[in-house]
């Protein structure tokens, strides 16, 4: 008998619109003939399975079902692919843990400490590895900008400590452009992360578990026409991806040990991908995301395929992973 699967899409936060993308790519690629899928979309207003012919019926949240054509469809499994909250911060998880449903994504715990960058920098940092020097600032805080120059020094990177897809995040190159850069952050999050600039190559790495092992993707160099990646460069084509990227064995060997750790140290499962900034041969970890995109422009599709990997056999894994749990 088949699995119904639940693909979430959607959530609270400025990433929306890139998870409804990101959810009906891995709707098109799960084979209709092996699990019978459902796109389910999450909103603050309202949760709604929505069907080929964009019908909505609601989501009864007491056990995540609803009623299409007078028949209640449960769900054996949840394909998350919310960005930001509810799905990437871990919210939506734990209601899916109280009511015993399984999903693709690692415990909430996991995804809360990931989707905050300043605990997850702090926990990382315990066992050697290397970040970028940090000021942390939250609404309210008196703010002395002398003091976060003499700590991060110029240039540095302004952005919200919970939030993703460079959403609020801005390159200060000197004292004038910092208080913009802040209120710019507090516009997407209470909390923000101000780090130095490390001046290296930029390089993203998927890790998941793939056939009941962790598995690191072929990494990918982001060379960007913009000042960093951010969402023009991301989604919007001012960026070079090189995968796999033009890299030494020794370094691609060292970023290979230091991913799987980051992933090990953070008791990660399902998917992750983290960005790493190489300063003189040495990989500094900037931070993780436990929901990468899936879209047609997303580093991890492009490292699948690298890999040998399909999207169909991306989707199904992460599924038949989440079922065994």
């Amino acid at each position: 008998m088949k699995k119904n699967i639940a693909i979430i899409m959607g959530g609270y936060s400025s990433e929306f619109e890139i998870s409804l993308k990101s959810g009906s790519v891995v709707y098109q690629h799960i084979s209709k003939e092996i699990y019978n899928t459902y796109k389910v979309h999450i909103f603050k207003n309202k949760w709604v399975l929505v069907d080929d012919f964009d019908v909505e019926y609601p989501i009864n949240r007491h056990d995540f079902s609803a009623e299409v054509n007078g028949k209640k469809i449960t769900f054996d499994c949840v394909f998350n692919a919310i960005h930001g909250t509810p799905g990437e911060d871990g919210t939506i998880l734990a209601y899916f843990d109280l009511i015993g449903l399984k999903h693709t994504s690692a415990p909430f715990y996991q995804m809360a400490l990931t989707f905050n960058k300043r605990d997850c920098l702090s926990v990382v940092k315990q066992y050697g590895i290397k970040t970028a020097t940090s000021f942390f600032l939250d609404k309210g805080d008196t703010i002395f900008v002398e003091e976060i120059i003499k700590k991060v020094g110029l240039p540095c990177f302004v952005k919200p400590n919970n939030a993703g897809s460079s959403f609020g995040i801005s390159k200060v190159k000197n004292l004038e452009e910092m208080m913009p850069a802040i209120e710019k952050a507090f516009k997407e999050d209470k909390e923000i992360l101000i780090e130095a600039f490390l001046d290296g190559p930029e390089i993203t790495i998927g890790v998941f578990e793939f056939e009941g092992k962790i598995k690191v993707l072929p990494m990918t160099e982001i060379i960007t026409e913009n000042d960093f990646f951010d969402y023009e460069a991301k989604y919007l084509g001012k960026s070079k991806e090189i995968t796999p990227a033009e890299i030494s064995d020794e370094l691609h060997k060292k970023l290979e040990i230091v991913a799987t750790q980051v992933y090990k140290i953070l008791n990660m499962s399902g998917f992750s991908r983290s960005e790493y900034i190489i300063v003189k041969g040495e990989p500094y970890f900037l931070e993780m995301n436990t929901v990468p995109g899936l879209t047609s422009a997303s580093l991890i599709p492009q490292q699948a395929a690298a890999a040998g990997i399909s999207l169909p056999t991306l989707f199904h894994n992460a599924i038949e992973m989440a079922l065994k749990k």
